[in-house]
């Protein structure tokens, strides 16, 4: 009997990816599945950064394919026409990838790497799984809907961007090393703040700290992943610092997705962009946050994934003309000082995204 073979695709889904691999691992009928991933080899366009799913998914027994995938960009940059010329390439290398693997079920996280894999599926008559992560909906996603045989929606407030008969809310799929972190009673002494720019590092959130890092080692642990971009940036500037000052700053590139549930668990606060997964992640291990929102995302998709946390109790929420070195230590102060009163009053609320993997998988199973 030949094995079920499952392809995923999208960018910018690493965790969400790895939070439904790990569902179908544990599913009976799934678990000797061949799973594909068709994705982007870099993170950003004309850099040679390579994504995160790139480099986990060969770990974890996901064969990582490669697409030379081209969008349409909201900004105009160097890279703007190269990026348009790619697009019928990803068209093309889409057609062969599906014509050799011939998956039984393709499912999609969005992103302009899975459109054209998304249109062969529907092409070649299989049957397509599209989940949207964020509060709104991603270009890709509303591209993709038409081809959809079926949308899972993460959020309420997604509905309105796709046809009502496709739909389901699902939920958030979250790794299990992030299902394994507990609330906190009590933050510790002296109080962590984890500072998270997102996958691809924010230069943004990386300069503000350096700001007010010298303020802050004075009183907190800060455990900072960087990124690329700015990492030899940091680095300097720590070794700069007295001794007891860096033996406070835990400076990271990048941390491996698989191990992130136990700087959750080390956090009291948090100050991060607002990707749907990290606002799963921060609602989930209950952990108040300052959430500064990308500007110029699709349909202000990070500035309504904010609000989601902010409606939820745990968050604040600073647009970056907001986001002073001064307005933000203020309130790394207010939210220190109202600690126990943010959580305790979350501390009764489920989070939606508990059993999302196991709803996304079974409607996979739905349709082999």
């Amino acid at each position: 009997m030949d094995k079920i073979k499952i392809l995923l695709t999208g960018g910018h889904a690493a965790t969400t990816g790895i939070a439904v691999i790990e569902e179908i691992r544990k599913t009976e009928k799934l678990k000797d599945s061949e799973i594909y991933w068709i994705g982007s080899q870099t993170a950003i366009e004309g850099s040679k950064i390579s994504t995160m799913e790139s480099r986990i998914f060969p770990r974890i027994g996901v064969k990582f394919i490669p697409i030379t995938a081209g969008k349409i960009q909201t900004k105009f940059t160097l890279h703007t026409i190269p990026s348009i010329l790619k697009i019928p390439v990803g068209f093309i290398q889409a057609f062969w990838l599906l014509l050799k693997i011939r998956p039984d079920v393709t499912l999609s996280f969005g992103g302009y790497t899975s459109f054209p894999v998304v249109f062969w599926s529907w092409i070649f008559r299989i049957p397509v799984i599209l989940h949207e992560q964020t509060v709104a909906a991603g270009r890709a996603s509303i591209s993709s809907a038409f081809f959809a045989t079926k949308i899972a929606l993460a959020r309420e407030g997604s509905v309105k961007y796709f046809p009502k008969k496709k739909i389901v809310v699902t939920g958030n799929p979250l790794m299990t090393n992030i299902l394994g972190v507990k609330p906190k009673k009590i933050p510790g002494n002296p109080p962590v703040i984890l500072v998270i720019g997102g996958s691809r590092g924010s230069n943004f959130i990386n300069e503000l700290i350096l700001d007010i890092a010298k303020s802050l080692l004075q009183h907190f642990v800060i455990i900072h992943i960087i990124g690329q971009k700015d990492f030899e940036k940091v680095e300097k500037f720590k070794e700069s610092l007295p001794g007891d000052l860096q033996r406070n700053y835990k400076t990271y590139l990048s941390i491996d997705p698989m191990e992130m549930g136990s700087y959750y668990f080390q956090a009291d606060l948090i100050i991060s962009r607002s990707g749907a997964n990290s606002i799963s992640e921060i609602i989930y291990a209950k952990r108040p946050a300052i959430l500064i929102p990308l500007p110029r995302t699709f349909m202000n998709e990070q500035v309504k994934n904010a609000g989601y946390a902010k409606e939820f109790g745990l968050a604040s929420v600073y647009l970056e003309r907001e986001a002073t070195p001064e307005a933000i230590l203020k309130e790394i102060n207010r939210l220190l000082k109202d600690w126990q009163e943010i959580v305790a009053g979350v501390s009764k609320k489920n989070s939606p995204d508990l059993g999302a993997s196991g709803r996304v998988v079974e409607i996979l199973q739905q349709y082999l």
